[in-house]
């Protein structure tokens, strides 16, 4: 063999394909994270104590999976995620997708109706119902809700700023149905810190934030038990560049910080946190996806069990999953369509509880009805055809696997002592930090593409000559005019003084809230979810509510 270099289990002068030597490949192999990886693994590279750090599925520390049978017992939530232009609109499509199998909904909200601006203000010219379905009032709720049985569909709203108002509509959408609210379920987003690195669309400042966040997890508990008061996202950290690792550390961070929060506020621990949900991106390479939830599931468990003495049932980390939005290219399209089938599938060996599946087109446009309904045949096709329901945690003991949630969970817990070391989400948010460490990913990130490190199929290799398609724009001129139409016949017909007496309230309620401290303990805030709820019921607009808080608390400013 001399003149050759062998591995073991390698056949040197075997041809490549056949488990020989891949010589045109560079001798140092990463993972999207920047993990090593090794040619092989063997026993030696995944040696656990299986109590301690596996454990069977639905025992702590719960690395495989959170239910003793998991899928076996019932699939994943299918929960497509949709909203474009009107409520009207919106509730069309949400009829189909639940026609074509679909278990649960998933809101999407245009951005005025994100940052608590009306549609007939200045701001929100150009941007009414362009990225998600316009709701100013809870009329528009109803519009949107339409038909819907809410003791029986769980639905999801991706809305942060907001979130409170969007909840308080819904409820009282079920109230004037005669729904109650014990039986309605779903998940309010109301991830805000995430919006402060990522996303951008908050409207007040940390400390008041907070304070409304926790609010929301204390009126959940005590009223509305069956619905998540918050999606901590890692998706969109992600979307933002953060690599696997960061988007562990960042999620858990702000995690942390919300259940401190809602603790000193004197909402017991045990009436919240089993309710917590998450939100996580799931993105192409297979192996670290799937093992970044695993280790996902087992540093929350010792963290709520260490930090916050959380009981087992309070350990369990359930999370939605999302194929990435980023990943996708508007060069060769159709590639998309195997890129999110790969995502689905680290998803689901991954131990989701539920999951959207994006549409091909997403790159290029909102999805079209062809493409939304074939994102929720992948899903269906996994579910009914591909074995992955036959047994829990498939992947486990995987030498491979095994070594990657460990350096996973190792990784992601050293950035976490950093942000610790900081004082926190809230401070290492304040320093820019997180923002930094993102951005610096993202930037590296996009050097290896244009240096073909980071093979992109259609983009940097395998490419053609063909252009991407152009896709028309729509004409959102009309249904602008009707929105705005419709939020003015709406303030027209309302009582004026109960509205104004409800924003009032709420505003004194507000008062003092805005200086960013921690509540204390024995001194917990005003509620202001009732409050939020009365206004909604007078008809007051999603603007009018955040522009009353904010009256009390100011509008964020980021650094620089």
């Amino acid at each position: 063999m001399t003149g050759h270099s062998t591995r073991p289990g390698l056949t040197a002068d075997a041809p490549e394909g056949a488990g020989g030597v891949d010589r045109d490949a560079p001798v140092d192999r990463r993972s999207p994270s920047g993990l090593t990886i090794a040619p092989v693994y063997r026993p030696a590279d995944g040696v656990l104590d299986y109590a301690t750090a596996l454990a069977d599925p639905g025992q702590y520390p719960y690395t495989r999976g959170i239910q003793p049978t998991m899928y076996r017992g019932r699939p994943w939530t299918m929960r497509q995620y949709a909203g474009f232009g009107t409520a009207a609109e919106t509730n069309t499509r949400f009829k189909l997708l639940l026609a074509a199998g679909q278990t649960g909904l998933s809101v999407a909200f245009d951005l005025p109706t994100q940052m608590g601006i009306d549609s007939d203000a200045p701001r929100a010219a150009g941007e009414v119902g362009r990225v998600g379905v316009a709701i100013d009032t809870v009329d528009d709720m109803h519009t949107l809700l339409r038909d819907i049985p809410l003791d029986r569909v769980s639905t999801s709203m991706t809305i942060n700023a907001t979130a409170a108002t969007l909840l308080a509509m819904y409820l009282v959408v079920a109230d004037e149905r005669q729904i109650s609210w014990t039986s309605v379920t779903g998940t309010i987003q109301n991830d805000i810190l995430k919006e402060y690195v990522a996303r951008g669309t908050y409207v007040y400042p940390p400390g008041p934030s907070l304070a409304l966040v926790a609010d929301v997890f204390r009126f959940c508990a005590d009223h509305v038990p069956g619905w998540n008061p918050i999606s901590i996202s890692g998706y969109h950290i992600r979307e933002a560049g953060a690599t696997a690792v960061q988007e562990l550390a960042f999620t858990f961070a702000n995690a942390i910080e919300y259940v401190r929060r809602a603790v000193a506020a004197g909402v017991p621990i045990e009436r919240f946190a089993p309710r917590l949900s998450f939100f996580f991106a799931a993105h192409s390479d297979l192996f670290e996806e799937v093992a970044k939830f695993r280790a996902a599931r087992r540093i929350y468990a010792h963290l709520m069990r260490t930090r916050f003495g959380a009981s087992d049932v309070s350990c369990r980390l359930r999370f939605h999953t999302q194929t990435g939005g980023v990943t996708l290219t508007a060069q060769q399209p159709l590639n998309n369509v195997v890129r999110v089938a790969v995502q689905s599938l680290a998803a689901t060996l991954g131990g989701t509880q539920s999951l959207h599946t994006n549409g091909y087109d997403e790159a290029l446009s909102l999805p079209t009805a062809a493409a939304a309904t074939l994102a929720l045949r992948t899903q269906q096709i996994l579910a009914s055809e591909s074995g992955v329901t036959n047994t829990a945690d498939p992947l486990a003991g995987s030498y491979y696997v095994e070594h990657l949630t460990d350096e996973l969970e190792r990784q992601a817990l050293a950035l976490l002592s950093r942000v610790d070391a900081l004082g926190g989400a809230v401070a290492a948010i304040e320093a820019g930090f997180i923002q930094d460490e993102i951005g610096r990913s993202a930037y590296e990130y996009q050097l290896r593409v244009e240096r073909g490190e980071a093979r992109v199929v259609g983009v940097n290799c395998f490419t053609d000559d063909a252009p991407p398609p152009v896709i028309a724009t729509p004409d959102f001129s009309a249904l602008a005019t009707d929105q705005v139409a419709r939020v003015r016949a709406v303030r027209a017909a309302r009582d004026g003084p109960r509205v104004a007496r409800s924003l009032d309230a709420l505003r004194t309620a507000a008062r003092g809230q805005g200086d960013g401290s921690t509540p204390s303990e024995t001194a917990p805030p005003p509620a202001l979810m009732p409050l939020i709820i009365d206004a909604v019921r007078a008809r007051a607009t999603g603007g009018e509510i955040a522009e009353s808080l904010a009256s009390e608390w100011g509008h964020f400013r980021p650094r620089g």
